[in-house]
């Protein structure tokens, strides 16, 4: 009771500066809801609102990367495989990676532009390749969705993008923060994702086929660059939008000086505001983190970060 009554008060403290902030049923002042559990036994630590519904935008590329891995865990295909973007990708719109019907960009590559910029035709040419269709993949994620227990969740898209005139989906992605931590600790159960979720910047490479990534900084790893092959150009600098992850006075950092963050993802869209699944390790101890529709970016990060840090202190005495 002790460490929910911190949290709230902490929550209350980082909403004391947005009282100009929008707010909605599914966008709130300081979130729509929240939760934060130990990941090894799923034991809840702390949860608040965690069954309201909220709009997860991009957080749904969790749920996307899922599927893939799991596919690549069967031997459905590898990391390696080549994927041609079909005419499915220009359902989308930035963030994005800019692929045409036709291009080919690896399955593995395309994680990282999905996970790291957040790129929604990287989701879209995933779930393709994935199921065979937009359509197929949808009731893929559903499927898996009603398995984990999500009963509160419904997928539309692949990358969490809201209605529009050029989409086929006519209802937002909707879930709460308790079915994210029901992925999310599913998830952080598959080592794979934290070649992904870890990465904080890389190089979009055009090739003479499509594209191709080159990871530049990572979690606790020195920093790289990039080398180029005949033909082939940097287009952009993809950066992770896990400002917890990237941002030096966001940090949290152990006794050893190493890096606690190291994934998973953030959303926002306009109506649905500013969500995250945040996890770290600390002295063995993983703990994970989802926040759902919060106000603004700096309230989630606020409220994230400090949700975290308890956490992995109530797992770490």
């Amino acid at each position: 009771m002790m460490l929910r009554a911190l949290v709230l008060a902490a929550a209350l403290f980082a909403a004391a500066g947005a009282s100009a902030a929008k707010s909605s049923s599914h966008r709130r002042d300081p979130y729509v809801g929240a939760i934060a559990a130990d990941a090894a036994s799923g034991r809840v630590i702390t949860s608040d609102h965690e069954a309201e519904e909220a709009y997860p935008a991009s957080v749904t590329k969790l749920m996307t990367a899922f599927l893939v891995l799991e596919d690549v865990a069967a031997g459905r295909y590898s990391l390696t495989n080549m994927v041609v973007a079909t005419p499915a990708v220009y359902m989308s719109e930035a963030s994005w990676v800019g692929l045409k019907a036709g291009e080919r960009m690896s399955v593995r590559d395309l994680m990282y532009a999905m996970l790291v910029e957040s790129a929604n035709d990287a989701a879209i040419a995933l779930g393709v390749n994935s199921a065979g269709s937009f359509d197929a993949f949808v009731a893929k994620m559903n499927a898996r969705a009603a398995d984990l227990g999500m009963t509160r969740t419904r997928y539309y898209n692949p990358n969490g993008l809201p209605p529009g005139k050029r989409y086929p989906w006519k209802n937002f992605n909707v879930s709460t923060a308790a079915d994210q931590l029901r992925l999310a600790l599913e998830v952080v159960k598959l080592p794979e994702i934290f070649e992904f979720t870890s990465v904080k910047t890389c190089d979009l490479v055009k090739t003479p086929y499509g594209y191709r990534v080159n990871v530049t900084r990572a979690v606790n790893r020195p920093q790289r660059t990039t080398r180029l092959a005949r033909g082939e150009t940097i287009v952009k600098t993809l950066k992770n939008h896990n400002n917890i992850m990237v941002k030096d006075k966001l940090k949290i950092l152990n006794a050893d000086g190493s890096e606690t963050v190291d994934g998973l993802k953030t959303g926002y869209i306009d109506a649905g505001g500013s969500s995250i699944v945040l996890t770290g390790t600390r002295a063995g101890k993983r703990a994970v983190v989802v926040v759902l529709g919060s106000a603004s970016a700096d309230i989630r990060e606020a409220n994230a970060k400090r949700l975290l840090a308890d956490a992995l202190g109530a797992l770490v005495w």
